[in-house]
């Protein structure tokens, strides 16, 4: 029996139809999208179709989009290319203390470049407060990069009204939506964002293939050199199989949208019931303005590898790393000052497409009688010191 997969935030299984769509592409249509010959029109026809099903999702202009490798590339070319761009008007960027790597290390990057970087605080349920964004805003600052949805805890963020206050500041805005596509409604007129971030294999797509929005107007200096791809803004042939799976997963995640939330907040719900059963637990995040299928829980002073090496039919994601000596939390869980107690055994739960209630009700039984079997021998062990 395979394990109950509940860890659909770190990628999803690629849909049937998604599949289906890319198979002919593996097997027969092989063009060049940019051969002016019949074999590669078929695959510029697809790549444009994709464009469009992605830009339907998103609410934008096809030509407001490229493909790329996945969110770590889009992210990297948004902000890099952003900041070498537009330089010359300035050298501060502004994000959060609990962004993905993907933003982090770049921001990281770019601080060796001769850049200045300000890490926004959250508060305790992971939300940037528009108050501390207004106080570091400098008259050089060009770019605010903020993610819509925290990939631990599920919180989201104000895009929009953080949008509308860096409009007010002619100020560029970019938004990591890699967790938020396919799980909530990203609409960029509505976000009001410049520059958006999506990865494929988030939504039910293939890995490796991604997409970059870049507003009309928007100049980035490139970042992969070459021939004039993608409207000469990303050099390299298109992907165009895994192109294609993209924006299938595009038009399944639109068609599939409300019935996939209302599916996922029911299961999340029942598995927070179940969990709040135990005594000594804490549910991290925004409870209101959160993804439907994430619940981040720590149980109190138990180490996370202790509970995933025992949970032997769940498969999930851990907040910490427990050591003989030492605790190491993420940083979004210390961002949000959680205590170490609870910090220490914090487990990621992200439910998707597949998830079933029978699987959650099995998931949450054996979570709890993992928990109670840790907590017996802890206390077997204080009773019985050796």
């Amino acid at each position: 029996m395979k394990p109950i997969y509940l860890d659909y935030n770190a990628t999803t299984p690629i849909a049937p139809e998604v599949a289906d769509a890319m198979i002919p592409y593996l097997k027969g249509f092989f063009g060049n999208p940019s051969s002016s010959h019949f074999y590669g029109r078929q695959c510029k026809e697809a790549v444009d179709k994709a464009r469009n099903q992605v830009a339907l999702l998103l609410n934008c202009d096809a030509e407001e989009l490229i493909f790329t490798s996945g969110g770590s590339e889009s992210n990297n070319y948004a902000l890099k290319g952003y900041a070498f761009a537009n330089q010359d008007k300035g050298r501060h960027i502004i994000t959060s203390s609990i962004e993905h790597p993907a933003v982090t290390e770049v921001c990281k990057f770019l601080e060796t470049q001769g850049f200045e970087v300000t890490y926004l605080p959250v508060d305790e349920t992971g939300q940037v407060q528009l108050s501390d964004l207004k106080k570091a805003i400098r008259p050089d600052t060009i770019l605010i990069s903020i993610m819509y949805a925290n990939n631990e805890v599920g919180t989201l963020q104000p895009i929009s009204e953080i949008s509308k206050l860096a409009k007010q500041n002619n100020i560029i805005v970019h938004t990591d939506c890699a967790q938020a596509v396919g799980k909530v409604p990203v609409n960029v007129q509505e976000l009001g964002v410049d520059l958006l971030t999506l990865a494929g294999h988030k939504f039910y797509g293939p890995k490796g293939i991604g997409a970059l929005y870049i507003r009309g107007g928007i100049k980035l200096q490139k970042l992969i050199h070459g021939a004039d791809h993608e409207r000469n803004l990303r050099a390299g042939t298109e992907n165009v199989l895994e192109i294609v799976g993209l924006g299938k997963a595009a038009e399944l995640a639109m068609e599939e949208e409300d019935k996939r939330m209302r599916h996922e907040m029911n299961l999340i719900r029942i598995l927070r019931r179940n969990l709040s059963k135990l005594s000594d637990v804490q549910f991290n995040g925004n409870k209101d303005f959160c993804l439907p299928n994430t619940l981040s829980v720590s149980f109190k002073k138990i180490p996370v590898n202790e509970i995933l090496s025992r949970l032997k039919n769940v498969a999930a994601s851990a907040g910490a790393a427990c050591h003989t000596d030492c605790v190491s939390v993420s940083a979004t869980l210390d961002a949000m000052k959680v205590p170490l107690e609870y910090a220490m055994g914090t487990i990621r739960f992200s439910v998707g497409r597949y998830t079933t209630k029978t699987e959650i009700d099995l998931a949450s039984n054996e979570i709890i009688e993992v928990i109670k079997s840790l907590r017996r021998d802890a206390n077997q062990k204080k009773s019985n010191p050796e």
